[in-house]
């Protein structure tokens, strides 16, 4: 091969290369977020009412200008314990968070669960910055609309959920802040995922829970799966440590398996950071 043969090649790779990376930058956000984007059933065909539990269909106003939609539950005939703000992880919609929101009003808890941006049926793409003015206007409902204090809120997030919440308890600390299947930042558990890409180079939002995490000033519990192929189980203890959590660590439960959507485990994690 001669020099002006191989120079070419070398250019030829170089452009093949850049051309892939600028790829994965414009479509790495279909990546990471994954919404069913099919609207959502009223809540009361999804959660039907009961003597025990009162279901209601709310909108929630983003503050730009943006409308989400959410399903508010409420123990019925008696003032909740606490209320739970749910921000769900980033695939599927609220109605995967049905069984978890039905079993904390049973347990005598409100509970928001409400749809990111372009999740269930709402507008608008998903993003860091939009996730952060999502979960916003789901606090400002809670404690302007329906007048619950702070020291009555618990912030639940699941995965990518836990990122949301922990930002927003930075400038919202609530009574106590429930974090399921954390990872330290989007760019460790990207590394993971998609070991032979530069992640930390081309990730447009970054998600960094571990070093929000020891800014902290409230009750945290970390839930982890103790066989989570999402997440590394490691990135969640790194998480409770710098938080100084209470770590419940669920043996052989994977990312997505029954007992860490809705098990008994998960809702007395919740219940025991309701303020007695």
């Amino acid at each position: 091969m001669t020099r002006t043969v191989l120079v070419r090649v070398v250019l030829v790779a170089i452009v093949v290369v850049v051309v892939l990376l600028a790829a994965i930058w414009a479509v790495q956000r279909r990546l990471i977020y994954l919404p069913d984007r099919r609207p959502v059933p009223a809540a009361a065909s999804v959660l039907p009412g009961t003597s025990e539990t009162m279901v209601e269909d709310v909108r929630l106003r983003t503050a730009d200008g943006l409308e989400l939609g959410a399903w508010y539950l409420r123990p019925a005939g008696r003032d909740p314990a606490a209320t739970v703000l749910v921000a769900g992880g980033n695939g599927g919609n609220r109605a995967g968070r049905a069984p978890l929101a039905a079993k904390l009003a049973q347990a005598g808890l409100a509970v928001l669960v409400f749809d990111y941006r372009g999740y269930g049926g709402n507008p608008g793409e998903p993003s860091e910055e939009g996730l952060a003015l999502d979960v916003r206007a789901a606090h400002r409902f809670l404690t302007e609309d329906r007048r619950v204090p702070p020291g009555r809120l618990v912030y639940f997030g699941e995965s990518l959920g836990s990122a949301v919440v922990t930002e927003l308890a930075l400038e919202h600390p609530p009574a106590g802040l429930l974090l399921r299947s954390p990872f330290v930042d989007l760019a460790a558990v990207g590394a993971e995922l998609y070991p032979y890409l530069p992640v930390r180079l081309l990730l447009r939002d970054r998600f960094p829970v571990k070093e929000r995490a020891a800014r902290l000033r409230v009750p945290v519990v970390v839930v982890v799966g103790g066989r989570d192929s999402i997440v590394p189980p490691a990135q969640s203890r790194e998480v409770a440590a710098a938080a100084s959590a209470r770590l419940v660590e669920i043996p052989g439960a994977g990312h997505n398996d029954p007992v860490l959507l809705d098990g008994p485990e998960l809702v007395e994690a919740v219940t025991s950071l309701v303020p007695r």
